[in-house]
């Protein structure tokens, strides 16, 4: 665990209809669901509440690029949330490549014998899981934080 911050992270999966939400414990051993907010203009405010109850160091936030790693519609809706995020509460916003993520939740609740229909309202969270779970692997074999903190107006103050 060479180089490995201490402290709780809250995983965010941005999406359209949906974001999902994750934890990791403070020694980042796993990665967790908490919970899928609906979204609408109360989505930042009821992620601050989370915020509020775990007490994490960052949040780290899915950027979703295409295949080729280029920015889409949905990469620039994931920046401008991230960024009222960080204003809103004030913590350090990682941005975090998340290609396959949800490929990947999708994949784990069909193995767990879960239909696409069923997994609906859980989805979200697993891929907010496995955002965080590569970020926090990341950062135990490297040393290094994954992604890169955003720049918000709060820190200009």
């Amino acid at each position: 665990m060479s180089g490995f911050r201490r402290g709780i992270r809250l995983g965010i999966d941005v999406g359209k209809a949906r974001v999902g939400v994750a934890r990791c414990d403070p020694d980042g051993m796993l990665a967790v669901p908490v919970e899928t907010v609906p979204r609408s203009d109360t989505s930042v405010e009821r992620i601050a509440e989370l915020c509020g109850e775990w007490e994490p160091i960052e949040l780290v936030v899915g950027l979703p690029v295409n295949m080729r790693g280029e920015e889409t519609l949905s990469t620039t809706d994931a920046r401008q949330f991230a960024a009222a995020l960080g204003e809103r509460t004030g913590l350090p916003v990682r941005m975090v490549d998340e290609r396959l993520s949800t490929v990947s939740a999708h994949s784990a609740l069909r193995s767990s014998g879960r239909s696409q229909k069923n997994s609906r309202s859980i989805v979200d969270q697993v891929a907010a899981v496995v955002l965080l779970q590569h970020a926090i692997d990341t950062e135990k074999s490297t040393g290094n934080p994954a992604g890169a903190i955003i720049e918000t107006s709060e820190e200009h103050s």
